[in-house]
């Protein structure tokens, strides 16, 4: 045979021989993990988290709680004496000022009283007056009347009768001072009754209630109008007795409403209850609102922020 044709069957032979050991290694698809495990005991581990960091609470937040707008200002105006009602001259929502007239009751009675107590007083001051000067008149009479005994010129009987003329004087000046003060103090009874029909703001507001109306009788206590006043606003909350050291006096918060969601109220604590109360475990707080917008009426509910 041919040396070179031999050489080249001998190496074609050895290249088919070698042939499935290379399509072995090449279709081995076994992970590295796998087909490595001491590779795979080698490599490092993934970090983990600390146990301290796991358990660690998240940041606390701002506390948060709702409470009532008031103002400092708020008062029933009841009637104050029997009567019916005349005039209403304010009505819900009406802004008052102190001392303005709400409603008057029926005082035409009242009126024609005083008118007559009022003028006899002075009928009776006019007598008072008319006795004091008889009064003057006679202590003259009497001093000329003790001369006149002294001298010896008059009889004791007409210096007596000048005495006794003059006590009668004084007596009636003093009845007729007495009958005057009496006749004041019913004039001033009466005045005040007539006062009474006058049903007025005690501070400057706004009609928040109102229940009068025109000829209803009412009774002395019956409240017929609620005022209050629009500022200074406060809004009143309670904490819980675990963060009430958090609320010191002039601690920042923050209002918000859900009439208005864009309104963000500044206010700060105003005071903070020295008790705690033992039913509910908590603390009521006032807050002061600074510069109250003209959004915020009394009665609202706010919600409170306790701002970091």
């Amino acid at each position: 045979m041919n040396p070179a044709l031999s050489s080249r069957l001998i190496f074609f032979s050895a290249c088919v021989a070698a042939a499935p050991v290379l399509v072995l290694c090449g279709c081995n698809t076994q992970p590295a993990a796998e087909a490595s495990p001491a590779a795979a005991a080698s490599a490092p581990a993934p970090a983990q988290p600390a146990a301290g960091n796991a358990a660690a609470a998240p940041e606390s937040r701002a506390f948060t709680t709702t409470g009532p707008l008031v103002a400092e200002q708020q008062a029933d105006v009841a009637a104050e004496r029997d009567g019916r009602v005349m005039r209403i001259e304010a009505q819900i929502g009406d802004r008052v000022q102190g001392g303005q007239l709400l409603a008057l009751l029926d005082d035409r009675e009242l009126r024609s009283a005083c008118d007559s107590q009022r003028a006899k007083v002075a009928s009776l001051h006019a007598q008072v007056k008319e006795w004091e000067s008889e009064q003057k008149v006679e202590e003259s009479d009497l001093r000329r009347a003790d001369a006149m005994r002294e001298a010896k010129i008059s009889t004791e009987e007409d210096w007596e009768h000048v005495k006794y003329k003059l006590e009668e004087t004084v007596a009636e000046v003093a009845r007729y001072r007495a009958d005057e003060e009496a006749a004041e103090a019913d004039l001033k009874s009466a005045n005040l009754q007539l006062e009474q029909s006058r049903i007025v703001a005690p501070f400057s507001g706004v009609v928040g209630r109102s229940s009068a109306r025109l000829t209803q009788q009412v009774k002395k206590g019956d409240v017929l109008f609620w005022i209050t006043a629009e500022a200074p606003l406060r809004v009143l909350f309670t904490v819980p007795e675990s963060v009430m050291a958090a609320f010191p006096t002039g601690a920042a918060l923050e209002l918000t409403t859900a009439d208005y969601p864009q309104l963000r109220q500044q206010a700060r604590v105003l005071r903070v209850s020295p008790v705690v109360d033992p039913a509910s475990g908590s603390v009521q707080v006032i807050g002061a609102v600074a510069q109250p917008s003209p959004l915020l009426k009394p009665g609202m509910t706010m919600q409170i922020r306790r701002l970091p």
